[in-house]
C-alpha cells in the first residue's frame, strides 16, 4: 500500500508497517503544492529516498494543509438520512463548501469555537483528492482524475447549521467551516493500491466507544458519481478535495456532542487513522 503524508520537513512515503517515514526528494512543501505543481503521485511515491525516520518521530500535518477547494456532501447515506429524518427529495448531491482555512492534520485538536461551543459534532468520511484539471467529466473517466483518498471528519457546529444562535441564521457553510472544524489525513493513499475503491471499511470511535461503522459501497453518489457531478458545476483543480459524506452514527440526533478532551478516532480500511482530541 502507498500511503504519502505532509510533515512538517517535507513529502514522505509511509513504510507498509506504518512505522517508518521515507522522507522523499520532492522540491515542494507538502502534497498539495506538489500537485499543484503538476506533479502526480505516482512520480511523487517513486522519488529519490534522502532520509528514513520513525514515525514516532516526524510531525505530520493534513496531507493537503490548504486545498484550493473543499467540496462535502450531505445526506450522503440513506441510513444518515433516516436517523436525521432528512425529507428532502432531490435527486442529485446535496453539495456545500468548506473554509480550506478550517482544516488540521491527525493528532491536532479541534478547538471549539467561543460563538458556538456547546452542540460541536463529528462526521467521519472518506475524501477525494483531484490530481489533475477536470470539467464536465463523464463518470466512466472520473477516476482518472483522482489522484487518492485520505481521511476526514466534517466537523460540525449544529446550532449554527440548525440556526439556533441568536442573532446567526441557519448556515451549513459557517457551521462547518470554524477553525480546526476540519482534521485531515493521515495520509494520502494511492488509487492503484486498493482492489476495491467503492468498497472500504469505514469506522468512527468517540472517547473508544464505535459510533459509525459502514462500507463507502452504501454511499448514495458513488465516488465517480460525485466527481463527476461537481465537475459540471465548477472546474475541479489538483488538490481539490471532496468529502463524501457520512454513515449514520453521528452525536447531535442523541444529544452526544463533542466536549473538551474527547478523542475522535477514524479509520478508513487502506488509508489509516485519523486521531484528533477536542479542546
Amino acid at each position: 500500500m502507498t500511503r504519502l503524508v505532509s510533515t512538517a520537513k517535507g513529502i514522505g512515503r509511509l513504510a507498509d508497517d506504518g512505522e517508518t517515514v521515507a522522507f522523499l526528494d520532492i522540491d515542494a512543501a507538502d502534497l498539495g503544492a506538489a500537485l499543484r505543481a503538476g506533479l502526480d503521485l505516482a512520480s511523487i511515491a517513486t522519488a529519490a529516498v534522502r532520509d528514513r525516520v520513525p514515525k514516532e518521530q516526524v510531525q505530520l500535518i493534513a496531507p493537503l494543509p490548504r486545498p484550493p477547494k473543499i467540496w462535502a456532501v450531505g445526506y450522503a447515506y440513506a441510513d444518515h438520512r433516516t436517523e436525521v429524518e432528512y425529507t428532502g427529495t432531490a435527486e442529485e448531491p446535496v453539495v456545500f463548501l468548506k473554509a480550506p482555512s478550517s482544516v488540521i492534520g491527525t493528532g491536532e485538536q479541534i478547538r471549539f469555537p467561543k460563538v458556538a461551543p456547546n452542540e460541536v459534532d463529528y462526521e467521519g468520511e472518506l475524501a477525494v483528492v483531484i490530481g489533475r484539471r477536470a470539467t464536465d467529466v463523464s463518470e466512466a473517466e472520473a477516476y482518472s482524475f483522482i489522484a487518492g483518498f485520505t481521511i476526514c471528519n466534517d466537523v460540525s457546529a449544529r446550532d449554527v447549521q440548525k440556526g439556533r444562535i441568536p442573532g446567526r441564521a441557519a448556515n451549513v457553510t459557517a457551521a462547518k467551516s470554524f477553525d480546526t472544524f476540519t482534521p485531515m489525513g493521515p495520509a494520502l493513499a494511492l488509487l492503484d493500491e486498493f482492489t476495491e475503491p467503492d468498497d472500504l471499511h469505514l469506522r468512527t470511535w468517540v472517547d473508544g466507544e464505535l459510533r459509525q461503522d459502514a462500507r463507502t459501497s452504501q454511499l448514495i453518489h458513488p465516488v465517480p458519481a460525485l466527481v463527476s457531478y461537481l465537475s459540471r458545476q465548477t472546474t475541479l483543480e489538483p488538490g481539490d478535495v471532496i468529502a463524501t459524506g457520512t454513515p449514520s452514527g453521528v452525536g447531535h440526533k442523541r444529544g452526544l456532542y463533542l466536549r473538551s478532551g474527547t478523542e475522535v478516532r477514524i479509520e478508513i480500511e487502506g488509508i489509516g487513522t485519523l486521531v484528533n482530541t477536542c479542546a
